[in-house]
């Protein structure tokens, strides 16, 4: 099931669902005949479609709105926090093309902060999900909260299976004594290629994709650092405010130390390509963080993607 054949299901079943957009139909270009009026799109208006969406929600609606991820973290972030975060309302945001997943876009289009944004808002609720199957998953529960949610759509096919979703419950896929990987969204499938080499290697690795960013397993990340040597944090986001920050938040709420090695994007903005070059070019590639890894775990040599890299 895609994400539109699941959002169309959900929003004939109940009619509180209202879908909105700023004029990115991309995923739901068959949705204006099928809901009529429960379909509004505002143009390129993303701070309006947040405040009628406050508008709707406030009328016992279930407003499903859909923009770049750029633009709906940044642009509308005010109303968002407002609108949304304050009065805690059941605004459902479905960001586009987040991460490298906006490949050949320009640093104005990347949302590679956005999770550092969204989760920094009371009430607010963040997801991002490894893959199609993950997000087909995820996207019921994620819709039938009462509270507002951020959700890094992803629809990338793969071929892996994943587990049923719980909010605020990561998905353990393997455990490892050696090295664990806490990874989420579009990298998920580096992590994979990357724990298969490792344990070619000789490594007991672990793998754990972090769907729910916040609310974020807690017991799970601690469970990593009591049975890991190294724990590794792998994500399309800058390294100010995403994972590798919730990773040192829980440790020091808990009063816990650990060996932490972290893949992201260190201070610069990732230079536009088509994704497997993009994914290659930044040093996100299964090979790429397998041997940074390796690397690490002999001579303790940071990876060239964490040595400062200042845009200019």
């Amino acid at each position: 099931m895609s994400y539109e054949e699941l959002l169309t299901e959900l929003s004939l079943a109940n009619e509180r669902f209202v879908v909105m957009t700023a004029e990115n139909r991309a995923l739901i270009r068959n949705l204006p005949q099928l809901l009529g009026k429960r379909f509004i799109d505002t143009g390129i208006t993303e701070q309006t479609m947040i405040g009628a969406a406050a508008g709707l929600a406030l009328r016992n609606r279930v407003p499903v709105v859909h923009a770049l991820a750029s633009f709906l973290s940044m642009r509308a972030f005010e109303f968002i926090r407002t609108d949304a975060g304050i009065p805690s309302l059941p605004i459902k945001l479905s960001a586009f093309i987040p991460g490298l997943l906006s490949d050949a876009n320009g640093p104005t289009h990347q949302a590679i902060e956005d999770v550092s944004i969204m989760r920094g808002i009371p009430n607010m609720t963040v997801f991002a999900p490894a893959d199609e199957d993950d997000m087909v998953k995820m996207m019921p529960a994620i819709w039938a909260s009462p509270k507002p949610a951020y959700t890094r759509i992803n629809t990338r096919k793969t071929s892996y299976v994943h587990a049923p979703f719980e909010p605020g419950k990561a998905e353990v896929i393997e455990r490892g004594t050696d090295v664990t990987i806490l990874t989420y969204g579009l990298l998920f499938e580096q992590a994979l290629i990357a724990t298969e080499i490792l344990k070619s290697e000789g490594l007991l690795v672990g793998l754990i994709n972090m769907r729910s960013l916040k609310p974020v397993d807690e017991q799970a990340i601690l469970n990593s650092v009591d049975q890991s040597e190294l724990i590794v944090t792998l994500e399309d986001h800058f390294l100010t405010g995403g994972l590798y920050t919730i990773v040192a938040e829980v440790l020091l709420k808990h009063q816990k130390t650990a060996r932490v090695l972290p893949f992201a994007l260190n201070e610069k903005w990732f230079k536009p390509a088509l994704l497997p070059a993009v994914i290659e070019h930044e040093g996100f590639s299964g090979k790429q963080v397998a041997e940074a890894i390796l690397g690490y775990q002999t001579s303790h040599i940071q990876p060239e993607i964490l040595k400062p890299q200042f845009a200019e």
